[in-house]
């Protein structure tokens, strides 16, 4: 299918709070005409979700914010890249990985994408391959001048690994399941999240239906991802107080590491083992929680965790940008209200609860 009839690409209503100034920015971004334009909305929405997150609004929401933005302004930068490459006449889709495709994002984000297309056999893929990786490439290159830094491990569209052919990235997910490594699991953390975003979703939406159906049918793949994912234990010591641990930002949580990852990291097994297509880790507890044990009380308290672990991370960074500062996804409990670290505290009880979870599913 040719690029210029590719499907049209979803576009999710802003996840609550109706603002005006966000629809003026997302009508923006609709319009903007060159890689700049979008670089000064993405700009301008930060600052505005900035302002949200340190009035205290909701981590979950929040999130979705900035996520829908993201989503917004990838898109509209592949619409004005689109034009200027000769872009074969297949279909292809691009992908959002990782805390994209959960709609997870924060003020601290990279990119996570990958790019798939048809191709007849391994020859055809090859020859395409050299078609799209110009387009992909400028892609990655026009987001990160609109402040979505490249990413470290080069998990992009741009990257020859991750712009593969349907076949390709079947082969690529059955290597992972059926022959796990250490290697294999860190993938599972990215891959694992797809998200079609933009170009013939139908094609993004088959992979991961094929992605399901090999998780669900490989239980001894679940084990071992459920045994990576206790590698990262909630921050509590012996008489469930807070600990912290030294680093460039003081005596600081890690949210990310030893927060927010217990819950990704749970939700997304018990997603795969029920076949559940849910990305996001909220909808993850919702969908699949009760399959994998969890009771209506145990799935509410697991997203609330989530949704607060969220709120405390995107408070603080917006602080630091407020005051010219690199954010983080630290933060130094001394510095939180008596109410917050009490939250802080229960919100990593609970993640020890998931785990508990986890390693009584899987004997662990």
């Amino acid at each position: 299918m040719p690029a210029s009839s590719t499907d049209s690409p979803r576009d999710e209503a802003w996840p609550g709070l109706p603002c005006k100034a966000l629809d003026v920015l997302a009508q923006r971004c609709a319009a903007a005409a060159s890689t700049e334009d979008v670089a000064a909305v993405v700009g301008e929405a930060g600052r505005l979700v900035a302002g949200y997150a340190a009035s205290g609004l909701g981590g979950h929401l929040l999130a979705g914010l900035i996520s829908a933005l993201n989503d917004r302004a990838v898109r509209r930068v592949i619409e004005i890249t689109v034009p200027e490459h000769r872009l074969p006449a297949v279909a292809w889709c691009w992908l959002a990985l990782g805390s994209e495709g959960r709609h997870e994002q924060t003020f601290v984000t990279d990119q996570d994408n990958g790019l798939i297309f048809s191709a007849a056999d391994d020859a055809e893929a090859a020859a395409l391959r050299e078609l799209f990786l110009p387009f992909a490439r400028d892609v990655n290159e026009r987001l990160d001048r609109c402040g979505f830094s490249f990413c470290k491990g080069e998990v992009m569209a741009g990257n020859p690994r991750w712009c593969l052919s349907f076949d390709e990235w079947r082969r690529c997910f059955i290597d992972w399941v059926r022959r796990p490594d250490p290697l294999a699991l860190m993938h599972a953390t990215i891959f694992f999240d797809l998200r079609p975003l933009y170009g013939d979703l139908a094609l993004g939406e088959a992979l991961q239906r094929l992605v399901l159906h090999l998780t669900a049918d490989t239980p001894a793949f679940l084990h071992l991802m459920a045994a990576n994912a206790l590698q990262a234990q909630p921050p509590l010591g012996l008489l469930g107080d807070v600990v912290t641990e030294a680093g460039e930002h003081g005596e600081v949580v890690d949210l990310k590491k030893y927060g927010a990852r217990i819950f990704v990291d749970a939700a997304r097994i018990f997603a795969l083992a029920k076949g559940d297509g849910a990305v996001a880790t909220r909808d993850r507890l919702a969908l699949a929680g009760a399959a994998a044990g969890m009771t209506e009380e145990e799935v509410a308290a697991g997203r609330d965790a989530l949704s607060h672990l969220l709120r405390l991370r995107l408070a603080r960074q917006a602080q630091a940008l407020a005051r010219g500062e690199t954010p983080h996804h630290g933060v130094v409990p001394e510095q939180l209200h008596g109410v917050d670290r009490a939250i802080l505290r229960e919100c990593l009880r609970e993640a020890r609860r998931v785990q508990q979870r986890l390693k009584l599913n899987y004997a662990l």
